[in-house]
């Protein structure tokens, strides 16, 4: 992302250099927080209602899992005293079974969640893509920059202008 935003702040004073020496007028660029769009689009409340669905389901289900965990356990603990040794070995067996089988389904939770996540923002993200793209056709922009994570910590206004609300304008309507 550092590398990008570099990029991009060099093309800019190639651009701005360039205009200048060949007498014509500054160019003109757009400028917005992409992430803060994103959150601010009616579908993105949806979205993340339906993830938090999602995410306390496979949370419920990792819980019962841990509590028959621990049931297991707190037996092999009270009986493990009177077990035979081949008892108290496949007891133990049991345990770092369902122990594995844990960790894997937290694992494949995690990645199911970041899947669907990606899944669910992708029309979104398709939406404020093409968004910015027609706001910069319509108003005849060089780029539009995004300003996440402090990319650009100086923007000209003379040479810039904030299109946040115009490409929120397209996207609610």
């Amino acid at each position: 992302m550092k590398r990008l935003a570099t990029i991009l702040i060099a093309l800019c004073a190639v651009l701005a250099v360039s205009a200048q020496q060949d007498g014509a007028s500054a160019f003109r660029f757009g400028y917005l927080s992409y992430d803060s769009v994103l959150r601010s689009t009616s579908e993105y409340a949806i979205v993340e209602a339906n993830l938090a669905t999602l995410t306390a389901q496979y949370e419920a289900e990792a819980q019962r899992a841990q509590q028959e965990f621990n049931t297991k356990y707190e037996q092999f603990l009270d009986g493990q005293r009177d077990f035979p040794q081949t008892i108290l070995e496949k007891r133990q067996t049991e345990l770092q079974e369902i122990m594995e089988k844990n960790v894997a389904f937290k694992e494949e939770s995690k990645r199911l969640l970041e899947t669907a996540e990606q899944e669910a923002m992708a029309p979104l993200r398709a939406a404020l893509n093409a968004a910015i793209r027609q706001v910069g056709a319509e108003r005849g922009y060089a780029f539009i920059i995004n300003t996440d994570q402090n990319a650009c910590p100086f923007i000209s206004p003379q040479q810039g202008e904030d299109v946040t609300q115009a490409v929120l304008d397209i996207i609610n309507h």
